[in-house]
């Protein structure tokens, strides 16, 4: 099959990840999607490409996914990180354990997805990676602590990429929703 584009988006299942995968696809991006609840699956089959139930904090199912994109269709124009809810608590009665999750659900999932992505968008000489973050970053909420904290990071992570990459024609962006009805 000839594509002239192809995209991955994460945790594409429902929410933003879906609509952004319905997008793309209008678009005539092909689109391979990962999605913890399998709705991923139904959705990539609705579009014409390629579903893997799995998850985005899991580096072997990543893996699946890319490598399932390169044999199908041999090239990765775009990545959008788009992710779960991670814990929710007042401040101070977040655990340890809360943190490192909202680290997995909030900023690993990017790091993670775009070590793959981008030695096989040097190769092709471009790529753009977008990571669905939040309003809450700059303008923190105590009703998602672990996303605001983390998403900040995120925030300095792209900055550091962007520098870095912005030269092989490898771009990244954070996009800044506020209210959107995924939960």
């Amino acid at each position: 099959m000839s594509v002239e584009k192809v995209a991955l988006i994460t945790a594409g299942g429902s929410g933003m990840g879906a609509a952004t995968a319905r997008r793309l696809a209008s678009d005539g991006y092909a689109v391979a999607i990962l999605s913890s609840s399998g709705k991923g699956e139904a959705l990539a089959k609705e579009l014409g490409g390629i579903g893997v139930t799995g998850s985005n904090q899991s580096q072997d199912d990543l893996h699946r996914l890319v490598e399932l994109a390169m044999q199908r269709w041999g090239r990765i124009d775009a990545l959008v990180n788009s992710a779960g809810h991670g814990p929710r608590a007042p401040i101070l009665d977040l655990s340890d354990e809360d943190w490192h999750k909202g680290m997995d659900v909030y900023f690993l999932n990017a790091v993670r997805a775009t070590r793959l992505v981008v030695p096989i968008m040097q190769k092709q000489g471009k790529g753009a990676i977008v990571n669905i973050s939040t309003a809450w970053a700059f303008e923190p909420s105590d009703m998602f602590p672990t996303s605001a904290v983390m998403r900040a990071g995120l925030a300095s992570f792209t900055k550091i990429f962007t520098d870095t990459y912005a030269a092989q024609n490898i771009r990244m962006n954070n996009v800044l929703p506020g209210w959107i009805d995924s939960l």
